[in-house]
């Protein structure tokens, strides 16, 4: 991992190509034509920072509805014989989920820093996010449980690139392989490049399953 040092000296690097001051280059002297200048950087000290309740963070952010997903990723194979310490496949819910880059094709999800399943993921290195459908909110909220067997009763097959769990009756689902994984506060930014992809010409007429103020729904056009 990037020390501080590290950090610092990459951030340097980035705001002299950006052309914004650092402590080897000073701001441009106002006045001279055609030219603006340059503010001044500093860092944000704690007591600049505007009081926020977590609450209010939630009941805000609940106004945007996103689609559910469930994340999965492959069962570990055994160290060797004998291993019983091997797990059967990881997967949970997830509503943080989107396309990032159509080339190369690239897709996020993020995930709680304190979440038991996402070392599982990152161990595999390769997941699959299953897009559910409107009729599939059971599906989701057994997911969403932390310590039980999230796969029992729960019919599935190897997504064709990665071998991760394909839910079955999903409308859509995308096999990626892990990019990259970057911090963002509490939670992990996951960047994934798609492998494979595919949807389920039966569930057409299902529509999305939607997620709105600590509520599910559906889609209405």
């Amino acid at each position: 991992m990037m020390g501080h040092a590290g950090m610092a000296a990459t951030a340097v690097r980035y705001l002299r190509s950006a052309g914004a001051p650092t402590s080897a280059t000073p701001p441009e002297p106002a006045g001279r034509a055609g030219t603006v200048p340059r503010p001044a950087l500093r860092a944000v000290r704690e007591d600049e920072r505007a009081p926020l309740d977590p609450a209010d963070f939630r009941a805000v952010l609940g106004h945007f509805a996103s689609g559910v997903t469930v994340v999965t990723a492959p069962a570990p194979r055994p160290a060797g014989p004998g291993d019983t310490t091997a797990h059967g496949p990881a997967g949970f819910a997830c509503q943080s989920f989107a396309s990032l880059s159509l080339d190369p094709p690239l897709v996020t999800f993020m995930v709680a820093r304190t979440s038991t399943t996402w070392p599982r993921i990152a161990r595999a290195g390769v997941f699959c996010v299953n897009i559910l459908g409107a009729d599939q909110e059971g599906l989701c909220r057994a997911f969403a449980v932390s310590g039980a067997d999230k796969f029992a009763g729960v019919s599935h097959a190897p997504a064709p690139a990665t071998g991760s769990p394909r839910l079955a009756g999903v409308p859509a689902w995308i096999d990626c392989v892990i990019q990259a994984v970057h911090t963002g506060g509490d939670h992990l930014i996951v960047v994934g490049r798609v492998a494979a992809l595919g949807t389920d010409p039966g569930t057409a007429g299902a529509g999305p399953l939607l997620f709105h103020r600590g509520a599910f729904g559906r889609f209405s056009a």
